[in-house]
């Protein structure tokens, strides 16, 4: 399992690309995928360090490593910060559950030559049974997101009617 710093700021910036397009890619007999060029490019500038996150059954998101970190920083460094402030009484349970789920949520990465990613174990169970079967590989504006087809289309037909409200109350 891949080992992230936690706690520990960072100072370097991030840069923000905004992340389009949806593409059907097949996952070969060696558990690796070919991300898309226009959404690998900005991954890879940033050297194609990246962290691959369970998102929910049937997907993964991959993150730039950099913006993944500064997320986890900020979030964890509050839930410290309540802790030690005694804030979290009565609900060490909750802190546990987290920490078992961070530790097994995420895993750091690399973008290899022309793009190409390998799915690590554990996250290929957490996919679903894929090899030799084509994934959705999306830009998803702040991340690649990689989806199991069915999934997919399941999310899809729950969250496509509320695009123009969505859109109208991001972009007003």
């Amino acid at each position: 399992m891949g080992v992230t710093s936690i706690g520990k700021p960072r100072t370097e910036s991030v840069t923000t690309s905004f992340l389009l397009g949806e593409h059907r890619r097949t996952l070969d007999d060696r558990y690796r995928l070919s991300v898309p060029t226009e959404l690998a490019q900005p991954l890879m500038e940033q050297g194609g360090e990246c962290i691959l996150v369970k998102e929910r059954p049937g997907s993964l998101s991959l993150w730039d490593a950099a913006q993944w970190q500064q997320r986890l920083d900020r979030g964890v460094q509050l839930i410290q910060s309540k802790l030690e402030a005694g804030r979290l009484e009565g609900r060490i349970d909750q802190v546990q559950r987290f920490g078992r789920l961070l530790s097994t949520r995420h895993r750091a990465v690399s973008l290899a030559g022309r793009g190409r990613l390998v799915l690590p174990e554990g996250f290929r169970e957490f996919l679903g049974d894929a090899e030799g079967r084509y994934l959705v590989v999306l830009g998803a504006a702040l991340r690649i997101e990689i989806w199991q087809p069915a999934a997919w289309f399941s999310y899809l037909e729950q969250t496509m009617p509320e695009f123009h409200r969505l859109f109208d109350d991001l972009s007003a």
